[in-house]
This record gives structure tokens, C-alpha cells and sequence, in this order.
């Protein structure tokens, strides 16, 4: 039977002189006048401890390579539920393109205007909020809540989630359940549950051949020929469709670069640059080997090909519980349809993000949170309601796994 006592239906949203005196845009305001950008926390972090701490969280905070790391805890027991998110925001491009101060956090027309409102500030900050508003609720005996947050998830994210997770594994404190405050809904907050995402990895493929002159070709090696049907047997690869829960697989050819051109030059050098999207049907070392086979194939007395990798990201993609174990997946749904009455789509659709290094470990993991309509453009906005919204389901969603 599910708990509702966190439920408070939201009938109007309040104006914006009545918002901007609750708790919850304290949090918003305070969080997203930091200028964040990349791995710079600016403050957030030591802003966040100071809250979990006043709430009874114990925090362990640390730095690895200029990347801020936060991990808080609090409760006992053998259940461990982890709220995640990254303090980064991406930079605020041309400042005369924004209507307010990209870092002066505006209500105009019932809508935030800020640089990290949606990704992910906003998701923070109701998270905090959500928590502190049904913590005397939640059974601190049996469970153990974690707030985790990073400095580095915009950039190469080497040095934040991964860390962190290296750090719960070392205690063994990995959590069980785990929900991402990314920026999820397609139009309103609660249409739309990530359950995974397709890995990803770039790549660049070196073609050397023999310069020459366009009017002698038979004593030259054209790069440019390699590169063009190397493109074409890239592009000609057959991955999986995929399904109804998750996209499938694709490689995309992102540039075919001969250096600086004149038209009576044949290319000595051409450089092939990829990128593969693939599901979870798929490991990284598979897809490398597909892509090298190829190489190697076109590599004759012609021409010599060299390949390097970049940017690997894996995929993970969480299911339902086949057992009689809870099911995130369903307890966030629940919480929607109690919050929203409608229930979410579930998609794995998007780039990547953090997720990945906490499924792993087996941890099930879910990203919710607003809108994502105005993720890093100009003018990145979110609707007051729908932050509400948002806070709503994350008190149901707690007091679900409760049950």
C-alpha cells in the first residue's frame, strides 16, 4: 500500500512574490548565483553540506584533480537510497543575449531565468527541499539516504562521479536506488523517466598516403580516396534497431578532413573522425574491435591507416525488478501518477550522463527532473511550476520506497 502523506496537490501556481519567499527558492537562488562553470563548484558544495548538515547528514567532501566532490549520508540500515547531481554548469555563451543576468537568478512571467536552472541546479535544490520536507517521515532506522554530488559532469567527468563511486565501493556504501536530478521532461515535469542511455565513443582514423600532383596520379597515394570509402564501409555498418525502451545503435561519420586544399594537390593525409551511439547490447571492447577490423582491412602497400579513441562513455539501462525486490522504476511512476495523474514515458534517449558510473555496480538508477527544453542556450528558463511539480514528486517518490 503506498504512503501519501506527502502529497499536498498544488491547485495554483503562487506568484512570484510568494515564491521568491519560500525555502525552496532560497535554494534555487542561492546555488544558481554561483557561477559554476566547469569544474569550478564556486561554493555550491560547502552551500549544500551546510543545509545536509543542519538536516543530520554527516558530509565527507574532497577534491581530485580541481574537481569538488560531496558525499552525505545519513540513517542506518541495509537499504541505501542516493539522490545524485552535478554542481557544473556549461558557460553562459554571449551575456548580450541573455534577457537577465545569466547568473542573477530572475523571476519573469513565472518562469526562473538562470544559467543552470534546469541542468541541474533546479533539480538540486528540490532535492534538498523534498527531503528536508518529509525527513521526519522517512525510516532513518532501515535506511540510508546519500546525497551526491560533483563539480565535473559537463566536462571529461573523470575526476567526480567516478571518484565518488570509488569512494562508496572503498566503504561499501554503494547505494541501492538511486535518482539523477537530470533535466528529463520533454514538456512538463513528470512526462518523462530516463531509465538508461546508449553508450558512446569517438574516434579518429589517420589515412597516410603519397602527395602528389592531380595530373600524375599513378606516382601518388591519394588519402582522400582512402578516407571517402573508409567513410562509406563506416557508414554502411549494421547495428541493432533497437526497441520500444531503448534507441538503437548508430555510428555517425562527424568529419572527413584532408588539410588545406589546392585544387592541383593530391592529399598525402586525410583524417576520418566518427562517433558510435550504441545501446547495452553492446560492450565497448565490441564496438572497438568492429571499427578496427575495418582498418586493418584497407591497410595495404598503398596507403597506412592509424586509429585512436576518445571520449568512451558505456551505456546502462535500468529494468524492473524480476524478483520480489523494489522497483524504482515503479515507485517513481507511482509517485507521478499521484503527483500528476498521468503516467511518464520511459525513455533512454539524449546524451550521456553520470548515471552510468552508478549502474555499474548494479545500482538501479532513474534521472527525473524539469524540463529540458532550454538545456544550455541563452535564456535557460524553467517554470516555476513546474520546479513545484518536481518537489512534489520527490517527497511522494521518498515516501514510496518507504512503503
Amino acid at each position: 500500500m503506498i504512503n501519501s502523506l506527502a502529497y499536498s496537490p498544488i491547485t495554483r501556481t503562487p506568484t512570484s512574490e510568494d515564491f521568491s519567499q519560500t525555502l525552496l527558492y532560497r535554494h534555487l537562488h542561492t546555488l544558481l548565483s554561483k557561477p559554476s562553470i566547469t569544474p569550478n563548484d564556486a561554493g555550491c558544495q560547502q552551500y549544500l553540506a551546510e543545509q545536509l548538515v543542519g538536516l543530520g547528514f554527516s558530509c565527507h567532501q574532497f577534491t581530485v584533480n580541481g574537481v569538488s566532490n560531496l558525499v552525505a549520508k545519513i540513517g542506518h540500515g541495509d537499504k541505501r537510497i542516493a539522490f545524485a547531481g552535478h554542481t557544473d554548469v556549461v558557460p553562459p555563451g554571449d551575456l548580450a543575449r541573455w534577457k537577465h543576468q545569466a547568473f542573477t537568478p530572475t523571476i519573469d512571467q513565472g518562469k526562473i531565468y538562470a544559467r543552470g536552472i534546469a541542468d541541474m541546479k533546479g533539480g538540486i535544490a528540490t532535492m534538498l527541499h523534498a527531503f528536508s520536507r518529509v525527513k521526519e517521515t522517512l525510516d532513518l532506522v532501515n535506511n540510508q539516504f546519500f546525497f551526491l554530488i560533483t563539480s565535473d559532469e559537463e566536462g571529461e567527468a573523470d575526476f567526480g562521479t567516478k571518484e565518488i563511486v570509488a569512494y562508496l565501493q572503498q566503504q561499501q556504501l554503494m547505494p541501492h536506488l538511486c535518482i539523477v536530478g537530470e533535466p528529463t521532461a520533454s514538456e512538463v515535469t513528470g512526462d518523462v523517466i530516463k531509465v538508461g542511455r546508449r553508450g558512446a565513443i569517438s574516434g579518429d582514423i589517420v589515412i597516410q598516403g603519397k602527395q602528389g600532383h592531380v595530373a600524375y596520379p599513378h606516382v601518388a597515394k591519394n588519402a582522400a580516396h582512402g578516407a571517402a570509402k573508409l567513410a562509406y564501409l563506416l557508414s554502411e555498418l549494421a547495428w541493432d534497431e533497437g526497441s520500444v525502451d531503448f534507441p538503437g545503435s548508430s555510428l555517425q561519420v562527424t568529419s572527413i578532413d584532408t588539410g588545406p586544399w589546392t585544387d592541383n594537390i593530391i592529399p598525402g593525409s586525410a583524417k576520418v573522425s566518427f562517433n558510435v551511439r550504441y545501446s547495452h547490447k553492446y560492450h565497448q571492447e565490441t564496438v572497438e574491435q568492429r571499427i578496427k577490423q575495418i582498418v586493418d582491412e584497407m591497410i595495404n602497400d598503398e596507403l597506412t591507416l592509424s586509429l585512436t579513441w576518445q571520449r568512451p562513455c558505456i551505456p546502462y539501462f535500468t529494468e524492473k525488478p524480476n524478483n520480489n525486490s523494489i522497483s524504482l522504476i515503479t515507485a517513481a511512476e507511482q509517485a507521478i501518477y499521484q503527483v500528476c495523474h498521468r503516467f511518464p514515458r520511459l525513455s533512454t534517449s539524449g546524451g550521456t550522463s553520470d548515471g552510468r558510473f552508478l549502474a555499474q555496480s548494479g545500482c538501479q538508477v532513474i534521472e527525473l527532473g524539469v524540463p529540458n527544453k532550454t538545456i544550455h542556450q541563452v535564456n535557460e528558463s524553467v517554470e516555476i511550476e513546474d520546479i513545484l511539480v518536481l518537489d512534489n514528486i520527490y517527497q511522494q517518490l521518498l515516501l514510496n520506497l518507504m512503503a
